[in-house]
């Protein structure tokens, strides 16, 4: 069994595989009200890289892990694309949704881990 450490690594690995950057974990576990005891935020810079990094995620979590998502939206504009792990949710966003949505700040009683970008 793939627990949520082995699913955070793996997702990040797969954001930063495909150039994604400023990526967020927020840990929800001890929110009641959250949907997800996880959120792993990222960006892609323009729409086709938001959907290569989901693409991405997606595929590595299915190859290497044998996990996949219990759905996914968002593919249609490809502005803000989420991935359902159940405990752990994946937001791909293009930078000014992300600003907009703002879920940092929604969250903000979260404790957040910021990864710094590879390049």
């Amino acid at each position: 069994m793939t627990n949520k450490a082995d699913i955070t690594s793996l997702v990040t690995e797969s954001i930063q595989d495909r150039k994604g950057h400023n990526i967020t974990l927020i840990d929800l576990s001890n929110i009641e009200s959250a949907a997800a005891s996880q959120f792993i935020i990222c960006e892609g810079t323009s729409t086709m890289q938001v959907a290569a990094i989901a693409d991405n995620v997606r595929e590595q979590l299915q190859e290497r892990a044998g996990i996949k998502p219990y759905n996914y939206d968002g593919y249609a504009n490809s502005q803000w694309i989420v991935i359902d792990y159940g405990d752990t949710l994946v937001h791909v966003f293009l930078p000014d949704v992300r600003e907009r949505y703002s879920l940092e700040t929604l969250w903000s009683d979260a404790p957040m881990t910021e990864i710094p970008d590879l390049d």
